[in-house]
């Protein structure tokens, strides 16, 4: 007899690569003009946690993966500390293209626009139906106002869990770029111990859920 449990995982991860390879040929805004690639989420599907960031950077829009930049590094470390297992979750953007301004030979992350985050949300929305994830982690004020709106302030309702029918359990953090640019060592070190207070936050409610 057939594991219906294992046809929906089955059927989720072949839906996932349907999406993956729709998108490469995406053109719903300008952004794919100037990108390199289209940069879809990775990791498990479904996953019981799945991360959101803003857009790719200029190491991700180059390798065609997900935080695997500098920014990558800071959210490995703080995952670690956390308690949470990257191999076990799902990392994605809210836009899929690197949106960039050139800066002599660099090319420096601009943010997208409202009109390119609504073109890319239904590969969001389909990410987050395949995924399912029990706890979805919105990183940066760009992911948490796509999903909540532009009032959102990541300033005053980060770190604990936001009233949404997207996962169970839904928490806002900063992105981890913000750590990197964060004027000198000590920043630093606080910036990222709230970050990972964040996620150790969220970890805690998935696991008393």
């Amino acid at each position: 007899m057939e594991d219906p449990a294992r046809n929906g995982r089955t059927g989720a991860r072949a839906d996932w690569e349907e999406s993956r390879t729709s998108a490469a040929s995406c053109q719903n805004c300008d952004l794919w003009a100037r990108a390199t690639q289209t940069v879809f989420g990775e990791g498990p599907v479904p996953a019981a946690v799945m991360l959101v960031g803003e857009q790719p950077g200029d190491e991700e829009d180059r390798k065609g993966a997900p935080f695997v930049g500098p920014a990558g590094r800071v959210l490995d470390q703080a995952l670690v500390a956390a308690g949470i297992e990257r191999t076990q979750t799902y990392v994605t953007n809210t836009v899929k293209h690197f949106r960039w301004e050139p800066r002599g030979k660099r090319r420096i992350h601009k943010k997208p626009t409202t009109q390119q985050i609504r073109a890319c949300r239904p590969w969001l929305d389909t990410e987050l139906r395949v995924v399912s994830p029990s706890l979805l982690v919105l990183m940066g004020a760009t992911a948490a106002q796509a999903v909540f709106g532009s009032s959102f302030r990541l300033s005053q309702d980060r770190g604990h869990p936001l009233p949404s029918d997207l996962a169970p359990i839904v928490i806002a953090t900063v992105h981890p770029s913000s750590i990197l640019r964060a004027p000198d060592s000590i920043s630093r070190d606080q910036a990222m111990a709230s970050f990972v207070a964040d996620l150790t936050a969220g970890a805690a409610a998935l696991r008393a859920a």
